[in-house]
């Protein structure tokens, strides 16, 4: 592919990519409607590299860039991204099994269903959604394990299911019910294996395992067989695994399921600290609120493989939740019947919490302490889990149909 100044496009964009680590769409010899030539690759500048209203002749890099936001993609791109599976549904008994030798009825299952986003470079994003949602789904299908149905998707400017060398070298899939490492090798022996794979040199290597070890609190485990591992080691060995080769885009399945407590709240911290310094995008799965809670800015939510919320995890509140919770402190012991305030919840000889609407807050406020002898009063949003409990429960009651459509019967071919 070239531009009408016979410079291979696809070339050129992949090389000032590598070297800059930019997000570029090479496009057809245009970078999101502007054209753009290449005349030389220098050191210190990139001259005349691109010819567009708005940038200098001979300009750097990093001025090109500020001068020009529309150079950045974002680092993950899905766009009516749709996995439908087909499965045959056999009817009972040998007959059945007869019948479907030579027709058949099979169901189809959409695990995705028109997902689109953005995540731009340095985001952690959380992804929400009960089991079966297409939470995986869609993560298998960024990563180019899975193909799908229809739509389009770009990691770091690569379309994922073509696998490209270049993509698995920047990016990397955690999943926290799956092993990476070798059962019965030693962790660093593993890690050593990974190192040949991607052919990293072996000074940075030792610098990156040393580093991650250190801030994991593994380096005396590094030679421990990986089946003598507990369970948090075991996990913080698979993060080792999955950074070694310092990837920009970092894929996370519930990598704190089945921990303890404390491994979590490590695990938790690590992740923090490494998306702080090395800016790596990251999408993370997890069935527990306080990995999202401590994360994540940013969430998606997915049921029935349709996305139908995207943004702050405080304004999942904001938007599903119509209550409020009031939590009352007394002056004096004594029975008090408020149930026409609002829903208790709890309630002791000295405190109650109520569940309020939320337009009535202020206005139950001041009625409760004009009949009551209040010396505390405190208003708190409904937990965050509570309010996605109730919402997936709602959203399965609205289709209980999961997801699942009948196929025609069609003959065997």
């Amino acid at each position: 592919m070239k531009n009408n100044k016979g410079i291979d496009v696809l070339d050129f964009a992949r090389r000032l990519r590598e070297k800059h680590h930019l997000v570029i769409d090479p496009g057809y010899g245009k970078i999101r409607g502007q054209t753009f030539r290449l005349s030389n690759m220098g050191d210190e500048t990139e001259r005349n590299c691109f010819a567009f209203a708005g940038v200098p002749r001979r300009c750097s890099v990093g001025k090109l860039i500020a001068s020009s936001p529309k150079l950045r993609m974002p680092a993950i791109e899905a766009s009516k991204l749709t996995k439908i599976y087909r499965t045959y549904r056999k009817e009972r008994g040998l007959w059945g099994a007869v019948k479907g030798l030579g027709w058949r009825r099979y169901d189809e299952t959409r695990a995705a269903d028109q997902v689109t986003f953005q995540i731009e470079e340095g985001e952690f994003v959380g992804f929400l959604g009960p089991n079966g949602a297409g939470k995986t789904t869609v993560l298998k299908m960024l990563s180019g394990l899975l193909n799908p149905t229809s739509g389009e998707a770009r990691v770091l400017g690569f379309v994922p299911w073509e696998r490209r060398n270049e993509m698995k070298r920047q990016f990397s899939l955690l999943m926290g019910q799956k092993n990476a490492l070798w059962w019965d090798l030693p962790a660093q022996e593993s890690l050593e294996l990974n190192r040949a794979i991607y052919g990293i040199d072996r000074e940075r290597f030792k610098k990156v395992v040393d580093g991650l070890s250190e801030l994991l609190e593994v380096r005396d485990k590094m030679n421990v067989m990986v089946r003598e591992l507990s369970l948090g080691e075991r996990m913080k060995m698979e993060l080792i695994a999955a950074l070694i080769h310092e990837p920009r885009v970092l894929f996370l399945d519930e990598p704190t399921i089945g921990l303890d407590v404390v491994s979590q709240k490590r695990v938790r911290e690590f992740l923090r600290i490494y998306n702080e310094e090395h800016r790596i995008v990251t999408l993370l799965t997890s069935h527990y609120m306080q990995d999202i809670e401590e994360l994540c800015h940013r969430v998606l939510v997915i049921d029935h493989g349709k996305i139908f919320f995207d943004g702050p995890l405080a304004e999942i509140v904001d938007r599903f939740s119509g209550y409020k919770i009031l939590s009352l402190t007394f002056e004096t012991e004594g029975t008090r019947d408020l149930s026409a305030f609002g829903e208790i919840i709890e309630q002791t000889p000295v405190s109650v919490q109520l569940k309020v609407p939320r337009a009535k807050v202020t206005e139950t406020c001041r009625q409760l302490l004009e009949a009551c002898d209040v010396s505390d009063i405190n208003v708190q949003e409904v937990p965050v889990e509570d309010v996605i409990r109730q919402l997936f429960g709602e959203t399965h009651e609205d289709r209980p149909g999961s997801g699942v459509l009948a196929a025609e019967a069609a003959p065997v071919s």
